[in-house]
């Protein structure tokens, strides 16, 4: 049976997410979290086999608690779950450990397509995913601005966009303000904005934040 952990703070999702898995025989939902925090602190509890991890979410957000989480849990596997299908996304979790990704499009069947693969060791991407990707490099499509973060950037930049503070991303990423001031200038420089309405008109603009 494969034990896993729904991680997502809208309860609609959860559930329709949860309907999916509990009409499968060898997957068994052993918990539900709302939050990072919340995830990070159950899967200690319940040691799940894989986790559908929401990508964005208030506070600590999907990222940090992905690497939170493998590096911690190494033997548990994260789903990325997101309404994102371009850069910087899926490199991005990639990065920070998932081991999978997933939209939150995508059929029924593939959630426990995704679920399956990554309990036996492989890595999984969505199908629409994967298709976008591979038709861009065959095209020769140009990556987005953002796709030149790092992880660690990219999520101070989800964290900027949340209209979080150098104090409050201190906090909850556990860096020194200073370390958090390095990364905003980094990132202002990498994408040629000089402030956090100009990176919010960008992440529009190349769909990190949805219109």
């Amino acid at each position: 049976m494969i034990r896993v952990l729904l991680v997502d703070d809208h309860e609609l999702v959860r559930t329709g997410i949860r309907g999916i898995l509990d009409a499968a025989p060898d997957i068994e939902v052993v918990a539900e979290a709302s939050s990072g925090e919340a995830a990070l602190k159950l899967a200690a509890d319940v040691a799940p086999d894989v986790v559908m991890m929401d990508v964005n979410m208030p506070g600590l957000g999907g990222i940090e608690s992905t690497r939170r989480l493998v590096r911690l849990m190494p033997g548990t596997k994260v789903i990325a779950l997101t309404v994102h299908e371009e850069d910087p996304y899926p490199a991005t979790l990639r990065e920070a450990g998932a081991a999978g990704y997933l939209t939150k499009g995508c059929p029924a069947r593939e959630v426990l397509d995704a679920i399956r693969t990554v309990y036996q060791g492989h890595p999984y991407v969505a199908a629409s995913v994967a298709r976008k990707h591979i038709l861009a490099d065959w095209q020769g499509v140009s990556r987005t601005p953002f796709s030149e973060l790092t992880a660690r950037e990219m999520e101070v930049v989800l964290l900027i966009l949340q209209g979080q503070k150098t104090q409050e991303i201190s906090d909850g990423l556990c860096l020194s303000p200073k370390t958090v001031s390095t990364h905003r200038q980094r990132i202002f420089d990498k994408l040629k904005v000089k402030n956090d309405v100009e990176l919010t008109r960008l992440a529009f603009r190349y769909g990190v934040l949805p219109e």
